[in-house]
C-alpha cells in the first residue's frame, strides 16, 4: 500500500499543477514557418512498410514541402493553418532527417528519425510503472544501451475538448541506462523482447494516467453510443462550451444529492455565505478530523462543515485565479463568498477549483467546504499548500484558522464526480493524449487497466471493444494488432469459495478479447502482489506481450499464449476440463493436484480436487447432480499452481457443465 499513496500522491501533485489550465486547447503559437506537430521530435520512430502520414501547421494558403531521406512530398495548408501529408512507404532503416519547409520561411529540420515499428501503451498505474520501479531494475538498466529501441512518454493532460496537438513538442528518448528508468516498464520489456527478435528500430509511445477509468481514454463519439454515459459526455463537452455554466449545474446536481440524503442540507444553506457568522463553531487543525484532537469526530464519519478566510490586496483579488486545498477524504464541495467553484471525489486528488472572475475582493474573503467523509481520516487528507493562487503562480495562503461543524452522520454514501474529473472522467484523456497524434503509424497497442473498473465487469465487456475499435479507427488501422494484460493477483486471499469483483473483470477481459481475431491476452493471475497493487515484477508481463505480439503482429508460428479452458464435459462421476495450448501438456507444481478450481450448483460454488492429464484437467467425483459450471482462480487474489511446459499460467475462468 506505501507504493500505490506513493504514486497517488504523485498523481495528485500533477493535477495540482494543471488543474485550470489543463481543460483548455494547447495556447503555444508556433513559429512564423511550415511545423510539425509536437509528436514528430528527434529520434522517433516512424511506422515502417506503410504510408507515413505527417502533419503540422504553416502558413493558410500556402504549400509546404516534407522529406524524409530521399522521399518527399508536398501538400496545402488548410485555411485553418494545418496541413497533413502522407510520404511513401519506406523499409526499415536510418537515420534520416525529416524537414518541412515552405517558401520564404526557414524549414524544421528533425535528426535522427528511425524508420521501423512503433508500438503505443496504454492504461493506468500497472503501465505507467517505471522501469525505476520494477524487479531487477539495477540489472536491467546496467545493460540497456540500444540505440535502436526509443521511446516517448506522453505528458498527462485532461482535456474536454479534443486538442489538435500536444501541448509542447515530444521527448523521444534512444534507451540507455540514464534514460530507460523513465520508461513504463511493461512496454519497455515487451519491446525490448521484440527488438531483440525482429531485429528492427522500435519506438513505443506510452499514454497512461495513474488511478484511470477506461472511459476516461474512449472518444466522445464512440462512448455516446452507451446510453448510460451520453448525459455525462454531454456535459463534458458544456465544461469545453462553457465552464462556468457547466460547474455551477455540476454543483445544482451534487446540492440535489444532499437534499434527498441529509435532512439538515436545507437548514445548513447559509453556512457557505459570507455573511454567516461561525463564532460558535469550534477550531480545527489543518489535518484529517479523526486525528485532530477532537472527542466528537475521533470517529465520526458523516458530513462536517469547514470555514476559513483569507486576507487580499486589490491586487491579489483581481489576479486570484485557483483555489488550492489539496486532498480531501472523501466528497467536498468548496465555496468562495458564497459561490460554488467545485466538488471532489477521490480522497488522493489534490482539489484545484477555477474562482469565477469577481467572486474575490479586497479585504477578508471566506471559503466554505462541506465534507463527507471520515473512513480515511475525513477531512485534510494530507499536508499540503492551501489557499488562492494568483495568476503568476504564487499562493496566498489562508490566515484565519478553520472553523468546523459536525453535520448528520452518514456512512457509506457515495457521490458521483463531475465527469471531467480525472481519474473518473469521461473522454477528457482520449481528447487530451491520444487524439493529438491519432493518425501516428503504429505496428501494435497495449492496453494494462481495469483495476479502477474492476467493480463493474458487466459494462467493461462492453466498454473494452469499444476502446479497441476507437483506437483502430483513430490510428487508421482497422486490424490493428490489440493486446490486453488481464488483471493479476492482488487483495484478501478466500478460504471458501465465494464472489470476486476481479475475477468477474479478467473474465470481461478474456470475453472481448475472444471475440476479436486481432487480439490477444496476456495472463498475469501468478505474478501479482496480493499486498501491492502495483506488482514489480514486470519483465515477465513485458515478454507475455512480446509472446502475443510475435504471433498476432508478427506472424511467426507459436501459440499466442498459455493454457486455456475450453469446455467442461460429464464423464462417468467426474468433470473433464478441457484445454488448448496446452504447450507440452499440463502440470501442477508442487503437488499432484491443480488448487483454485470450483464446481458451482446454483450460487453456491465448493472447492473440488483437480488432477492434471495432458491437455485436461479431471475433477473425480465432481459429477454430481446439480452441479452446472466450474470455475477456476475465481478470487480477487487467488493462489494458482496449473501451469504448461512452457511455464505459461492457466488462465481463470468460469465455464458451464455440458
Amino acid at each position: 500500500m506505501a507504493r500505490r499513496r506513493a504514486m497517488q500522491w504523485l498523481a495528485g501533485a500533477a493535477m495540482l499543477g494543471a488543474a485550470v489550465p489543463a481543460f483548455g486547447q494547447a495556447t503555444a503559437v508556433p513559429p512564423t514557418g511550415a511545423q510539425f506537430a509536437n509528436i514528430f521530435a528527434d529520434h522517433a520512430v516512424v511506422q515502417r512498410d506503410r504510408p507515413i502520414a505527417v502533419w503540422g501547421t504553416g502558413t493558410p494558403g500556402g504549400t509546404v514541402s516534407v522529406q524524409l531521406g530521399d522521399r518527399w512530398v508536398s501538400a496545402k495548408v488548410g485555411s485553418d493553418g494545418n496541413w497533413r501529408a502522407t510520404l511513401p512507404a519506406m523499409p526499415a532503416g536510418g537515420p534520416y532527417t525529416l524537414s518541412v519547409g515552405s517558401a520564404g520561411a526557414a524549414a524544421q529540420t528533425l535528426s535522427d528519425i528511425m524508420v521501423g515499428d512503433v508500438f503505443l501503451c496504454g492504461g493506468q498505474s500497472n503501465m505507467e510503472f517505471k522501469v525505476s520501479a520494477s524487479t531487477n531494475a539495477w540489472g536491467t538498466t546496467r545493460s540497456s544501451a540500444d540505440t535502436g529501441l526509443r521511446f516517448v512518454v506522453i505528458d498527462d493532460a485532461n482535456r474536454p475538448n479534443v486538442a489538435r496537438d500536444l501541448d509542447k513538442r515530444a521527448k523521444w528518448a534512444q534507451v540507455s541506462p540514464e534514460t530507460v528508468g523513465d520508461a513504463s516498464a511493461v512496454c519497455y520489456y515487451m519491446a525490448r523482447s521484440l527488438r531483440q527478435s525482429e531485429k528492427v528500430p522500435i519506438g513505443f509511445i506510452s499514454s497512461e494516467w495513474g488511478g484511470t477509468r477506461i472511459e476516461s481514454w474512449i472518444s466522445a463519439p464512440a462512448l455516446s453510443t452507451v446510453p448510460d454515459l451520453r448525459a455525462g459526455v454531454a456535459a463534458v463537452a458544456q465544461y469545453g462550451r462553457d465552464p462556468a455554466a457547466a460547474i455551477l449545474a455540476d454543483g445544482e446536481r451534487r446540492e440535489a444529492w444532499w437534499q434527498a440524503n441529509d435532512p439538515a442540507a436545507t437548514g445548513q444553506r447559509a453556512w457557505r455565505t459570507e455573511g454567516f457568522d461561525d463564532a460558535a463553531w469550534g477550531t480545527i487543525k489543518e489535518a484529517a478530523w479523526r486525528q485532530a484532537g477532537i472527542p466528537a469526530l475521533a470517529d465520526f464519519e458523516g458530513a462536517v462543515w469547514l470555514r476559513t478566510t483569507i486576507e487580499l490586496t486589490p491586487e491579489q483579488a483581481a489576479a486570484a485565479r485557483t483555489l488550492r486545498l489539496g486532498p480531501i477524504d472523501k466528497f467536498d464541495e468548496s465555496y468562495v463568498n458564497g459561490t460554488y467553484v467545485g466538488g471532489g471525489s477521490i480522497e488522493w486528488a489534490w482539489r484545484g477549483y477555477a474562482i469565477p472572475a469577481g467572486r474575490l475582493h479586497a479585504g477578508r474573503n471566506v471559503v466554505a467546504i462541506r465534507v463527507l467523509g471520515g473512513a480515511n481520516g475525513g477531512g485534510f487528507a494530507s499536508p499540503a499548500p492551501r489557499g488562492v493562487e494568483l495568476a503568476d503562480g504564487t499562493l496566498v495562503p489562508f490566515k484565519g484558522p478553520w472553523r468546523y461543524a459536525k453535520g448528520t452522520p452518514l456512512k457509506d454514501k457515495w457521490i458521483a464526480p463531475p465527469p471531467w474529473d480525472t481519474p473518473n472522467s469521461l473522454t477528457t484523456l482520449y481528447n487530451g493524449m491520444i487524439a493529438p497524434f491519432a493518425g501516428y503509424g503504429l505496428k501494435l497497442a497495449a492496453w494494462y487497466q481495469g483495476e479502477s473498473n474492476a467493480a463493474e465487469a458487466g459494462a467493461y465487456r462492453r466498454l473494452l471493444p469499444l476502446l479497441m475499435a476507437d483506437w483502430r479507427r483513430a490510428f487508421d488501422a482497422p486490424k490493428l494488432p490489440f493486446f490486453v494484460v488481464q488483471l493479476t493477483s492482488y487483495g484478501k486471499p478466500m478460504t471458501t469459495p465465494g464472489q470476486s469483483s476481479w475475477a468477474e473483470l479478467r473474465q470481461a477481459q478474456a470475453e472481448a478479447v475472444a471475440a476479436d481475431a486481432d487480439a490477444g491476452l496476456a495472463v498475469t493471475i501468478d505474478v501479482g502482489d496480493r499486498f501491492d497493487i502495483h506488482p514489480t515484477q514486470k519483465t515477465l508481463v513485458g515478454e507475455r506481450l512480446a509472446r502475443l505480439a510475435s504471433v498476432i503482429a508478427y506472424g511467426k508460428p507459436g501459440t499466442r499464449s498459455g493454457p486455456e479452458a475450453v469446455d467442461v464435459t460429464r464423464a462417468g462421476a467426474d468433470l473433464v476440463v478441457r484445454y488448448r495450448n496446452a504447450l507440452g501438456g499440463l502440470q501442477s507444481y508442487s503437488g499432484a493436484q491443480a488448487i483454485g478450481f470450483e464446481t458451482c450448483a446454483g450460487e453456491t460454488c465448493s472447492y473440488a480436487t483437480a488432477v492434471p492429464r495432458g491437455e485436461t484437467v479431471v475433477l473425480p467425483g465432481a459429477n454430481r447432480p446439480g452441479v452446472t459450471r466450474v470455475r477456476y482462480a475465481w478470487a480477487d487474489a487467488p493462489f494458482v499452481n496449473l501451469f504448461d511446459k512452457a511455464d505459461l499460467p492457466a488462465a481463470p475462468f468460469v465455464l458451464p457443465v455440458k
